[in-house]
């Protein structure tokens, strides 16, 4: 059987065939074998080649596509940050659950691909970020200053704090990443701008005033008649929605007070001075070296030519700074390569251990002052180091700190003491989940109840955000357990469980009836006065004054009001804007027009004159600013559909399951 297989398949036909299917199932291969790894992305974006933009995705040349991808890492450490942003912008009313919710998961990594699409953008463009540009976008970083000039001993201990800490060369990068793919959308919208004829109607327009007059009328009158059953069932059907009682819980609880519970007993000496040897670098101020530098930046990659001459360089520096009368400072100006210090004689401020790179430390750490170091290599080049003072370090005795020493003792020990009684409590919790009765005897707590309240009308300890969301959880409310303990404010804490819920539900006719009649009544008092309106409003519009309205029923006369400026509340914000709203009356005519107060009353009103702004009276200064505001808000609309655009051209597929 097999020789009868190889007969058949050996002719050039067969070849062809064979040919033909083996294309698709090798790229097929290809796909299941790469399906196989573990996916670590969130999204994937794919762009097609330079050479043929409008490639479409399925054909099997994609193989030469840009792809690149946002890692579970990036957005994570996105998603956090925004988190950390908005709990500190929202405090108490920070919900953590409602932010976890998928939505908001999409928002913030749509962030992220708008970004990388950007920067996909500029890089196939071949936009390039120069080192200058680098460097000026750093040294403008107000965390990198001091008194309003870059800092590069400030700049250090910025790159050194962060978490994972970076060096300078990380950093650039970010910084040069960021800045390319800003580059397309900064320039598209600096690019937006607003003529002269455009600014002159819209700042006639902002300027403008008008003349009125207005005439409140009076409260509609109260509507005393009967409402039929049919009135009542046809409201009541109509408006189903209003008549709802909120979902509603009463929960027990008990409160863990660090302020209430007995103070421990005061800590004694041993304990104290115990505490001090542990602590004993708290109290220690650190040895300080006042230095500067030169730097031989030796580029990433150097072969050892290039490692040499620098050495080379960095030598003959040395010698020169050790010549006699010899300015430091000059030469650092003239030939160091570190941006950060040049400009300042290379001066690196006071420096501790622990500041610097460790070959760059221990040259300065073992230096006497007055002293000139020869070249000394580290990862960024050879320095030449100058040790012009220092400050040595002291210790602060035993005798000194003891005050402060016993007063976070007790703090420690009362925070202590509260965490044990806090975790005795939820052991107990633990045994009899269903109840806090026991729990509360067994510890000597009281055991509160309050309810029932809903969401909108929570009082006491209830209204503390995270308790609301507690005792409204599906977890609490469905099986009836007590809560993890909830903090308040630091050592004060409640555990709760709900006793009874209520969900929300529609009231009955026979429970809201009363208020279904009085919302009928309201009604039809409204409309009658609203049809009153209209029927004065049609006679102004005929001809009548407002004054002659006001006479026929015995109302005060209308408020005059001379040049009302666009935005003023008179009487109300909203009047003013109807006022606003209507035409311009022709010479010798008045537009007319009604609006609402907020208290339901309807005020008529009749526009005499319109005055446009005085485009001349505003000083130049500030109109290039209101110009230069306009123009952004139309750049950033430019960005906003530019991004689009960049998002059509490319393919985004989003990993579900790694949100």
């Amino acid at each position: 059987m097999l020789q009868k297989l190889r007969d058949k398949t050996s002719g050039w036909i067969a070849t062809v065939i064979l040919g033909l299917l083996i294309v698709p199932f090798a790229f097929v291969g290809i796909e299941q074998y790469l399906g196989q790894r573990t996916d670590n992305s969130v999204a994937k974006i794919d762009a097609p080649p330079t050479w043929w933009p409008s490639a479409p995705s399925f054909w099997p040349v994609s193989v030469f596509w840009q792809h690149d991808s946002i890692g579970i890492d990036e957005f994570r450490r996105a998603f956090e940050q925004e988190r950390q942003r908005q709990r500190a912008q929202q405090g108490e009313a920070f919900d953590a659950r409602a932010f976890e919710s998928v939505d908001n998961k999409r928002a913030i990594l749509d962030g992220l691909i708008d970004a990388r699409v950007q920067q996909l953008s500029a890089q196939r463009d071949g936009m390039v970020v120069s080192d200058a540009m680098v460097r000026k976008a750093i040294q403008e970083v107000p965390a990198f200053q001091v008194d309003g000039k870059f800092d590069y001993t400030r700049y250090k201990l910025a790159l050194a704090s962060q978490v994972p800490a970076q060096n300078e060369r990380q950093f650039e990068q970010v910084v040069r990443e960021s800045l390319q793919q800003s580059m397309v959308v900064a320039g598209v919208a600096g690019s937006n701008f607003v003529t002269a004829a455009e600014m002159d109607r819209l700042l006639g327009l902002l300027g403008e005033r008008r003349d009125a007059s207005v005439l409140p009328l009076p409260p509609a009158v109260a509507d005393t008649g009967a409402v039929s059953a049919a009135e009542i069932q046809k409201w009541y059907d109509g408006h189903a929605t209003t008549y709802r009682a909120p979902e509603a819980v009463t929960i027990e609880f008990v409160e863990v007070n660090s302020a209430t519970l007995p103070a421990p007993a005061p800590a004694d000496e041993a304990t104290l001075r115990q505490r001090y040897e542990q602590e004993k670098n708290r109290y220690t101020e650190a040895e300080q070296r006042l230095a500067s530098h030169i730097l031989v930046r030796v580029p990433e990659g150097a072969d050892a030519a290039a490692q040499k001459a620098a050495e080379q360089k960095a030598t003959q520096l040395a010698a020169q700074a050790k010549a006699p009368g010899a300015d430091f400072a000059a030469l650092a100006r003239a030939n160091s390569d570190d941006t950060g210090s040049q400009a300042v004689g290379g001066d690196l401020g006071w420096v501790s251990k622990g500041m610097m790179v460790g070959p760059f430390e221990s040259a300065l750490f073992a230096m006497k002052a007055g002293e000139i170091s020869g070249p000394v290599k580290t990862e960024f080049g050879w320095h030449v180091i100058q040790l012009r003072d220092l400050k040595a370090g002291a210790q602060e005795s035993f005798e000194q700190v003891r005050e402060t020493l016993a007063r976070e003792q007790a703090e420690a020990d009362r925070e202590r003491a509260a965490s044990e009684f806090s975790s005795r409590l939820v052991d107990l919790t633990l045994k009899n989940p269903s109840s806090l009765a026991p729990a509360a005897r067994e510890m000597n707590i009281p055991l509160q109840k309050l309810g029932p309240f809903s969401r909108s009308n929570a009082q006491g300890v209830a209204a503390n955000p995270a308790v609301l969301r507690a005792a409204f959880s599906d977890n609490l409310i469905q099986d009836g357990t007590i809560s993890d303990p909830i903090e308040l404010e630091p050592g004060h804490s409640v555990l709760i469980r709900v006793t009874s819920h209520t969900p929300e539900r529609a009231l009955t006719l026979a429970q809201v009836r009363d208020q279904v009649i009085a919302a009928v009544r309201a009604d039809r008092a409204s409309k009658a006065a609203r049809k009153d309106a209209d029927a004065l409003l049609a006679r102004v519009k005929a001809g009548e004054s407002l004054e002659a309205i006001a006479a026929s029923r015995l109302l005060p006369p209308p408020q005059v009001l001379p040049n009302v400026p666009r935005g003023a509340p008179v009487p109300e914000a909203s009047v003013a804007e109807a006022i606003f709203a209507v035409a311009a009356p022709a010479a010798g005519k008045v537009s007319v027009g009604q609006s609402q107060l907020a208290d339901g009353r309807v005020v008529l009103f009749t526009v005499s004159k319109v005055t446009p702004g005085d485009v001349a009276s505003m000083p130049p200064a500030q109109r290039e600013m209101v110009q230069q505001q306009v123009a952004g808000f139309g750049g950033n609309d430019d960005v906003r559909a530019l991004v689009s655009s960049m998002r059509k051209r490319v393919t985004v597929t989003v990993v579900e399951r790694n949100l």
